[in-house]
């Protein structure tokens, strides 16, 4: 895992108010004790506090109340079926450009035309989504990057 999701899962695992041993936490995690060291002066540098008990039986404990969504924290990668579609659609995002998709809808059966106006990449469970306007349906509306065929960009807003 990188640096950062080793940070947030140390969070998570210390935001049950138990004590954990550095030990405890670089076998979770995977690292060196070291390395655990330096996700404390990490946090530390971000205003997360950790308290240390020294001793044999001491560890570090989180006094804090810090609320992680636990959906971002996974040990199983996030799914991205393709790159490319990510990256129009985040270029778009960026550069306030429509998009034209062909997108599968599993209900019909069927993959509908439509030019949408997407505002943010987002999670849908454990899959990647664009969440954005459908000139087509005149609202806005999920859609799983998996379901799209098509992608091309259209034009500015």
């Amino acid at each position: 895992m990188s640096k950062i999701s080793n940070v947030l899962t140390m969070l998570q695992y210390l935001s049950t108010g138990r004590k954990y041993s550095i030990q405890e936490l670089s076998n979770l995690l995977e690292v060196s004790p070291r390395m655990i060291r330096v996700y404390k002066d990490e946090l530390e540098k971000a205003g997360i506090y950790l308290e240390t008990i020294k001793g044999p039986y001491g560890g570090y404990v989180l006094n804090q109340n810090i609320n992680l969504p636990a959906r971002f924290i996974t040990h199983n990668p996030l799914k991205l079926p393709n790159k490319e579609i990510y990256n129009k659609i985040n270029y778009a995002i960026k550069n306030h450009q429509k998009l034209f998709i062909e997108y599968y809808s599993q209900d019909l059966k069927s993959t509908t035309q439509r030019t949408i106006v997407p505002y943010e990449l987002i999670l849908l469970g454990q899959d990647w989504g664009v969440a954005a306007y459908c000139e087509l349906r005149e609202e806005v509306r999920n859609f799983y990057l998996q379901r799209i065929k098509n992608i091309k960009i259209v034009s500015k807003k």
